[in-house]
């Protein structure tokens, strides 16, 4: 886990360093919307890094609508330029991984909405589904076994449910982190997992009720533990 993290670190400080680089060429260039990036070779031998590196750094920026990669073409500068595009790598350097307690409080949002919404929209196949997690869940608690990846699984599947490609993504790109860090933050109590039997008992039936408030209710029930963890923290 240490070598994990002095990696992920040290890869870090390499993409930022590049993203640095990018801008400095671009305003050195005098590059504005439009204008053509040199290749990911040519950049690679200017910035002494490799290859990857550079894809990485340049995906990165695409996320954030900074340039535009166009296949057979290159990459090029997004409609954005000067004093803003400046201000906004500034902003991506500066930006943190986040925290466990933003990522359960991010998650506790995105699942009072994601219970919402299964209730309204989902379908016969999503309760099967539903069912399926519920049963494997409660399995490994009655079984005195570890089920966070049940529990978390359980909730992909009310994400699917919700309709939403958006918050189903959203769901995927933080639960891994919550996987990985649940047990070391001891949030909750391994006797809390037979009450999070009744818990998922009471959601998946307001799902299958199709009612949404009760769905939303049952949900902010689940995650009273998680509630007293994120908001007694300062």
């Amino acid at each position: 886990m240490k070598l994990d993290i002095l990696t992920k670190n040290d890869n870090r400080v390499v993409q930022n360093s590049i993203i640095s680089q990018i801008r400095d060429l671009i305003n050195f260039k005098n590059l504005e919307p439009g204008d053509k990036l040199p290749s990911e070779r040519m950049l690679s031998e200017k910035f002494e890094v490799s290859r990857n590196n550079i894809r990485e750094a340049i995906q990165k920026l695409e996320f954030y609508g900074l340039l535009k990669s166009i296949p057979q073409s290159g990459t090029f500068i997004a409609n954005i330029g000067g004093v803003a595009l400046n201000g906004m790598v500034d902003d991506i350097l500066r930006l943190e991984d986040p925290d466990f307690k933003s990522l359960v409080e991010t998650r506790i949002l995105l699942e009072l909405k994601t219970a919402r919404l299964a209730a309204l929209r989902r379908s016969e196949d999503d309760l099967i589904q539903l069912e399926e997690a519920l049963n494997a869940y409660k399995e490994k608690v009655l079984n005195s076994e570890d089920a966070v990846e049940e529990d978390l699984l359980f909730h992909l599947a009310i994400a699917k449910a919700a309709g939403n490609s958006t918050l189903n993504t959203l769901m995927l790109m933080i639960t891994p982190e919550i996987i990985t860090n649940f047990e070391a933050y001891h949030v909750c109590d391994k006797s809390q997992a037979r009450a999070g039997i009744i818990e998922h008992e009471n959601i998946f039936e307001a799902i299958k009720e199709q009612d949404p408030k009760k769905a939303k209710e049952m949900m902010k029930v689940h995650f009273s533990v998680l509630y007293q963890y994120c908001y007694s923290k300062k």
